[in-house]
């Protein structure tokens, strides 16, 4: 029971509005951390495979190969990567090309890089236009797998650089000056998918066993001049 003289609660008093405002502030808080923690988990969760993926387009793992194949420091002092193509060989396959700067002769540098490539699993490929040119220094062709790799190491084509904007004087070859200028050698590699590769196709021949006769032989001189004509 009331007593008399008590005052009755009145839902809209003041009080009352300010702890129902405070409820609603606090559940507005509450609602923007878990949309905030939401978004984080959505861009961690995004990121993170994003990362890797761009990570692994944008690095050919076939050079990850070749860095690691068992050559001494001195084979590999300078290296240049190109590629170009698509992985997928959406138009083009890819095109996989290291020029490599070694610090010791051709024949020095072709037994290490041929012993390292036989020690990684490629296997010499006998096969015509390897080179597809007439090439100076060594040039021999490797299978593995999907892939094929051509191998070039020859010497470096020196040319000192100009002296007071003249062109310096190439030193002849066989001199000290040339020695010293043209040390070392320089190795090409080119890895391509061996679908793409036209010296994996079998390629055309003119074989008469595989093409057959000619039907329409070609007549030689005249049909007609050996025919005696009859007496009329």
């Amino acid at each position: 029971m009331r007593q008399a003289g008590q005052d009755t609660p009145d839902d809209d008093s003041p009080a009352t509005g300010a702890r129902s405002e405070q409820r609603r502030q606090s559940r507005e808080r509450r609602r923007l951390r878990a949309v905030a923690l939401a978004l984080v988990s959505i861009v961690l969760l995004g990121a993170v495979p994003l990362f890797f993926g761009i990570r692994t387009l944008s690095h050919d793992p076939v050079f990850d190969n070749l860095d690691q194949l068992n050559v001494p420091a001195w084979a590999a002092a300078k290296t240049d990567d190109d590629v170009s193509g698509s992985r997928w060989c959406l138009l083009d396959c890819r095109l996989r090309e290291r020029t490599v700067t070694s610090q010791k002769s051709p024949a020095e540098t072709t037994k290490v890089y041929e012993d390292a490539l036989r020690q990684d699993g490629w296997r010499p490929w006998k096969v015509t236009r390897c080179p597809e040119q007439e090439t100076k220094g060594s040039y021999t062709c490797w299978r593995r797998d999907e892939l094929t790799l051509d191998l070039w190491v020859r010497e470096p084509t020196c040319v000192p650089p100009p002296v007071d904007g003249e062109p310096a004087i190439v030193p002849s070859p066989g001199s000290p000056a040339a020695a010293t200028e043209c040390a070392g050698s320089l190795v090409s590699v080119k890895v391509r998918n061996a679908i793409d590769d036209e010296r994996t196709r079998p390629q055309p021949t003119t074989d008469p066993s595989l093409t057959g006769e000619d039907p329409f032989p070609t007549v030689s001189g005249d049909p007609l001049g050996d025919l005696t004509p009859s007496p009329s």
